[in-house]
């Protein structure tokens, strides 16, 4: 189901970095987030929903400039 939230992701799991590109353009890296926690949200119905509720109250994050 597309997102309205969410454009597009992408994860590395050697790094444990979910990358979000959001609807606006804004572009958030979260921080050692596991595989497993990624593997939820990638097959998560709502990918906002996880990612409000179990993505970013838990993982640090930062705001890029690309």
């Amino acid at each position: 189901m597309p997102s309205t939230v969410i454009k597009k992701y992408s994860y590395e799991p050697e790094r444990e970095i979910l990358r979000i590109i959001y609807q606006s353009g804004a572009v958030y890296d979260y921080y050692n987030v596991p595989l497993e926690v990624f593997e939820a949200f990638r097959t998560a119905f709502s990918k906002g929903v996880f990612l409000n509720q179990k993505i970013k109250p838990f993982y640090s994050f930062e705001k890029k400039s690309l």
